[in-house]
């Protein structure tokens, strides 16, 4: 994490696909979160966020495969915080992923995810990895939600 008064870079992990380590992202979140003074609600929807990232990296970009390894990175730029979730899958299009508010789609019990990332987080894109595989890149404006 970059911050002036620590002088640390960001945090990084490496994680092999199992669902179980998404809540070693979510320490590591909380504490920088804890750093920053993020409020506790604040803190909540980002953590839903990474959560809902990582378990799609997982389950649809690694497909459950624990030798396939998910990148994260939590990054802070002044009052901005970056999280990079990358995984070794075949990729998606994003564009492609049915609107969960459409009528046929409002009772499917799946495919709500990047729909719930956009809402929680202020900014988001998808890249193509280098040897494939899909990279999000999310972020937050924490000024905007200090007193």
């Amino acid at each position: 994490m970059t911050n002036a008064s620590t002088g640390t870079g960001p945090v990084v992990l490496w994680l092999s696909s199992r669902f179980e380590n998404i809540e070693l992202v979510l320490a590591a979140l909380v504490n920088v979160c804890h750093e920053r003074g993020v409020s506790e609600d604040v803190e909540h929807w980002i953590g839903m966020a990474v959560r809902e990232a990582i378990a799609n990296a997982i389950k649809h970009g690694n497909k459950l495969d624990p030798s396939k390894k998910v990148y994260v990175s939590l990054d802070e730029d002044g009052d901005r915080l970056t999280i990079v979730v990358g995984d070794e899958g075949e990729g998606f299009e994003p564009e492609k992923v049915a609107d969960p508010l459409t009528p046929e789609n409002t009772l499917k019990t799946s495919g709500r995810g990047i729909f719930y990332i956009r809402s929680f987080m202020d900014d988001l894109s998808f890249t193509r990895g280098e040897s494939g595989g899909t990279i999000l890149t999310m972020s937050k404006n924490l000024k905007q939600e200090k007193p």
